[in-house]
């Protein structure tokens, strides 16, 4: 399977040259081949986690130079794993966005699109630290584009904020990069976990501050507090089918975290051993308090929607902060449920907006609505599936991190926040629905609104989306054993190490 590792890299950005060279105005041409390229590419990803699941670990390296020396895509558990994730999220929201109507909106949506998947897989699989920065600002390029398509003045103001920031953190990306090239001499991750392990004592301070600013940086990326400020907004102001897509692009950052802690900020790593340290935990703590009051005090659906996701992450990476192997499992497990369920969240927003005429997504009662029955049931299923009730993946998931932090220092801080803040979600999203459904009844008259083309077509992705969260409970056990699998090949570098750098390094 290593010759397949290219693909997920390659036909985005071979497609989206290919429709920015010839299919620029030819939208139902654009239609087709970037619906081709995301199923191909959903099948291909899907193909290589089942291959990853045997617990093999292969290196692709391009142009046939070896590591520490050429580029190399890395393919392991965990990589697999956030591309078959990233596929399976693009290929909904790409439907969403035709079937609505929404791609319509300007000419270069579908290279965008494409090059926003070339990014994100990229920056999952490349094996380089510089790389993995050149993957973070296409995907984040490609975002700005997508942003900002539909126009509108909150979307714009919103924009400038998301590229200042982003701006920021490519600056200091740059810095800690060189920081850690001029301590170790490499940017391979695999060899620089080698020179980390052996560097001399002087070294010591400056590839702990190279590490250390890497985190923060990442923490910008997974709208960690105190810098989430930007991701309420910008995900607010953005389309539903954006935002929805964007629900992986806050999980590209955790996935940073958790890929330079393991294999280069390990236990081997003298001083500069789990680099983050206690602040971690104390900083996922607050991004879950605070994301989940926002959620019970959003005015809006939107609002709510990117406040989630905010809440959801400060659950991700309080289990990532106690760098233990069944809390990373568990971590593991509701990275995937957080991420289909926001996006779910956001489209089901984006159908009530539409649909509600003047009111919008504003959380006040207002008159009935089309296709109101279909879309309170798929709201309420995304709700309970955010909030962690049972039966569904978000319950399995944050019992999972429960259990998996019980032996962690800080684990009665982390069962606090989780109970805590599940209870604030659920005031939150009863009030929402409360407003949007159940008062609305009681209004007379009936919303003048133009409804998305597609009708209830329109409804599916979100409902593919919240299909694949139940496959995530019927199918648990598969799924728990996997991530298991994944965070215990996390925790031992030593197989990454010597598969990159060729037998004993």
């Amino acid at each position: 399977m290593t010759g397949w590792l290219i693909v997920p890299v390659a036909l985005p950005a071979i497609v989206a040259a290919l429709m920015v060279l010839f299919l620029r105005r030819r939208l139902m041409l654009s239609r087709i081949a970037s619906l081709g390229a995301t199923g191909t590419l959903a099948a291909v990803s899907v193909a290589l986690l089942v291959h990853a699941g045997t617990g093999a670990l292969d290196v692709y390296a391009l142009g046939d130079w070896a590591a520490p020396f050429g580029i190399v895509l890395v393919l392991d558990r965990l990589s697999a794993l956030m591309v078959a994730l990233t596929s399976l999220l693009a290929l909904p929201v790409l439907v969403y966005a035709i079937v609505t109507g929404f791609d319509r909106r300007g000419w270069h949506f579908h290279p965008l699109f494409q090059f926003q998947l070339l990014g994100l897989n990229g920056a999952f699989l490349t094996g380089d630290l510089f790389n993995l920065f050149v993957f973070f600002e296409v995907l984040l390029i490609a975002s700005y584009g997508l942003m900002l398509h539909g126009q509108g003045a909150a979307r714009l103001k919103a924009g400038v904020q998301y590229v200042v920031v982003n701006l920021v953190g490519s600056t200091l990306f740059l810095v800690a990069v060189g920081l850690l090239y001029g301590a170790t001499g490499t940017l391979n991750m695999a060899d620089m976990a080698v020179r980390v392990a052996a560097a001399p004592a002087g070294d010591q301070a400056l590839i702990k501050a190279g590490g250390l600013l890497l985190i923060v940086v990442f923490g910008l990326k997974a709208a960690l507090v105190p810098l989430h400020f930007w991701l309420p907004r910008t995900y607010a102001s953005t389309s539903g089918a954006m935002a929805a897509l964007f629900g992986i692009m806050t999980k590209v950052g955790a996935y940073a975290i958790i890929r330079m802690t393991t294999v280069v900020f390990g236990a081997s790593a003298q001083a500069a051993a789990w680099a983050p340290g206690p602040w971690l935990l104390a900083a996922a703590l607050a991004t879950m308090l605070l994301g989940f009051l926002g959620v019970l005090g959003a005015r809006r659906l939107r609002e709510t929607s990117a406040f989630a996701v905010v809440g959801s992450m400060g659950v991700l990476l309080s289990a990532v902060a106690v760098f233990q192997s069944e809390a990373m499992a568990a971590a593991l497990y509701y990275l995937v449920h957080s991420t289909l369920a926001g996006a779910a969240l956001f489209l089901v927003a984006d159908l009530i907006a539409a649909r509600r005429g003047e009111y919008g997504d504003a959380l006040v009662a207002g008159p009935r609505f089309a296709d109101a029955e279909a879309l309170s049931l798929l709201f309420f299923i995304a709700a309970i599936a955010i909030v962690g009730l049972p039966p569904l993946s978000g319950f399995v998931g944050k019992l999972l991190i429960l259990d998996g932090v019980r032996e962690a220092v800080g684990s009665a801080w982390i069962w606090a926040a989780i109970l805590g803040t599940s209870l604030l979600a659920l005031l939150g999203f009863a009030r929402a629905g409360s407003l949007l459904f159940w008062k609305s009844t009681a209004v007379e008259g009936q919303c003048h609104a133009h409804v998305q083309q597609g009708g209830r077509m329109a409804l599916v992705p979100a409902g593919w989306l919240l299909t694949l969260i139940i496959a995530a409970v019927v199918f648990a056990g598969p799924l728990t054993d996997y991530v298991r699998a994944c965070a215990d090949q996390l925790f031992h570098p030593d197989i990454y190490v010597r598969a990159v750098l060729g037998g004993s390094p």
